[in-house]
């Protein structure tokens, strides 16, 4: 028979109590430990990162934009109707090259044709009335001259009458009577003469402005002739410069007014760089900065001849004058790319201009280790920028190597392996 042993069982019952109890407490221990670890850092592959070098030395500091070369101001002329008129003929089409002479397309106009009939007509009349005047006054004159030369004729045989008859009296042959007589009319004929040459020369100013007067109108209506002759003329509608025909935006049938423009021809070789630059980068660009314009098929030195004092959809207009040859292809609304030269920054230490961060502020980036697999975020002062590097003032040194791609899915790591 089986004999109970009841301190045998509860001896067994304590040692699994006092198991369960050093288990739960080693189970706390270990959890409280992991608890306390760090999380492990997240893996990022090498190949999807791009890392630079800080380096000391000299920085150029340029700033770089988009635009498009177009013809200069003095090279372009606009072809506008000088009157109402309708397209019957295009002679030459957008991209032909064409001479001063060129007749780019042909324009009628009715009106023109009789305008200039009147024209012609009105300029001959004001002739021919000029030359009636000139005959006139001409006649005129004679006449008046005519009878001046008979006074003038009276008075000298007047005075030598007066002279005679003084002697005489003097010698006592007439009478004071006879000799005052005398003396009277030769007075009288002086006055009358001297009034007469002051008439004609009176009349003589008279005729002079009389005649142009006359010839004023006759300069009028040449000058309307001329006016029409130029609009008859601008009927064919010429280039006027060599250069190339870029725009020719009407079609046969088609009703200009006065003041439309008919056509453009530019010079090809006369262009320069329309550069669009980003209102945060354009403050330091200065007039006579050098330049260069990548046209894609070769690069063009050049320097900053304007700036534009309105900002458009965040960006400054800076035109760029071209002083190499163009290559070939260049033409006007080509693509470009432009980048300004601002200052030269001598010893200083820089890096690579990371995807994200502004010039004079403070960004944070990822820097190697020396076992160049893991990377600690750290704050990095950075100051003036540049296209493609900037200046740091605090937080990294030189030979430090640091990651510029965009970390924004790591922004709550502040360590990182790299695979």
């Amino acid at each position: 028979m089986d004999i109970q042993r009841p301190d045998i069982r509860l001896k067994k019952q304590r040692r699994q109590w006092i198991l369960g109890g050093v288990l739960v407490l080693v189970l706390s221990v270990v959890g409280w430990a992991v608890s306390r670890l760090k999380p492990a850092a997240p893996t990022v592959d090498r190949a999807t990162v791009w890392t630079d070098t800080v380096k000391q030395g000299p920085l150029l500091r340029q700033v770089r934009g988009p635009g498009t070369l177009v013809p200069r101001e003095d090279r372009i002329r606009l072809i506008p109707s000088e009157t109402e008129a309708t397209v019957v003929r295009i002679r030459v089409l957008p991209g032909a090259k064409v001479e001063p002479d060129t007749i780019v397309m042909d324009l009628v106009d009715p009106t023109v044709q009789q305008e200039l009939l009147d024209a012609e007509l009105q300029l001959k009349a004001a002739q021919t009335d000029l030359m009636n005047v000139k005959a006139k006054l001409d006649s005129d004159l004679m006449t008046q001259q005519a009878g001046a030369a008979t006074v003038s004729a009276d008075y000298k045989q007047a005075k030598l009458q007066a002279q005679t008859d003084k002697s005489l009296y003097d010698l006592g042959v007439i009478s004071g009577l006879t000799y005052s007589a005398s003396k009277g009319k030769a007075d009288e004929l002086t006055t009358r003469d001297e009034i007469e040459k002051k008439r004609i020369t009176v009349n003589e100013k008279a005729i002079e402005t009389q005649i142009a007067v006359q010839q004023t109108k006759v300069d009028q209506a040449r000058a309307l002739l001329a006016l029409k002759q130029r609009q008859q003329e601008a009927l064919s509608v010429r280039a006027g410069i060599s250069g190339v025909l870029v725009d020719l935006p009407h079609q046969v049938g088609e009703h200009v007014a006065p003041g439309t423009t008919l056509a453009k021809v530019v010079q090809p070789d006369q262009l320069k760089a329309s550069l669009k630059i980003a209102e945060t980068q354009a403050r330091d660009i200065q007039i006579g900065q050098p330049s260069e314009i990548d046209t894609h098929n070769g690069v063009i030195p050049g320097k900053v001849m304007r700036i534009d004092p309105a900002v458009v959809n965040g960006t400054v207009t800076v035109d760029v004058e071209l002083a190499g040859a163009l290559p070939q292809g260049a033409r006007p609304d080509l693509s470009v790319d432009g980048e300004i030269d601002l200052d030269r920054l001598s010893n200083v230490l820089f890096v690579g201009r990371p995807a994200f961060g502004n010039e004079n502020s403070t960004i944070s980036l990822f820097r190697l280790g020396s076992d160049g697999k893991t990377a600690v975020r750290v704050p990095v002062k950075v100051g003036k920028a540049s296209v493609n590097a900037i200046q740091v003032i605090e937080g990294l040194q030189s030979g430090d190597t640091v990651i510029l791609s965009d970390m924004s899915r790591w922004e709550n790591t502040d360590r990182i392996r790299l695979e």
